[in-house]
């Protein structure tokens, strides 16, 4: 989970962008911070660069695969 202590530099936006979940190596939508939704695991990912591939961590057969979900987004989705 991201954490943060200035909340005026955040916005809320209930955009279906937060909702999605991308496969690793799918191409980043929006620059932000991405959740693992197995493990809970965060990553920073640019704008049209990969988001991590499968090898970057590994899960447990109870975690499932690896998906990657936007949780803050650094511009207007």
């Amino acid at each position: 989970m991201a954490y943060f202590k200035h909340s005026q530099f955040f916005t809320k936006d209930n955009a279906a962008e937060f909702d999605t979940t991308r496969q690793p190596g799918a191409a980043t939508p929006f620059s932000g911070i991405y959740h693992c939704d197995g493990c809970g695991r965060e990553v920073v990912s640019e704008k049209s660069k990969p988001l991590p591939p499968q090898n970057h961590h590994q899960h447990t057969y109870a975690q499932g695969a690896i998906r990657w979900r936007l949780t803050a987004a650094t511009h207007p989705v």
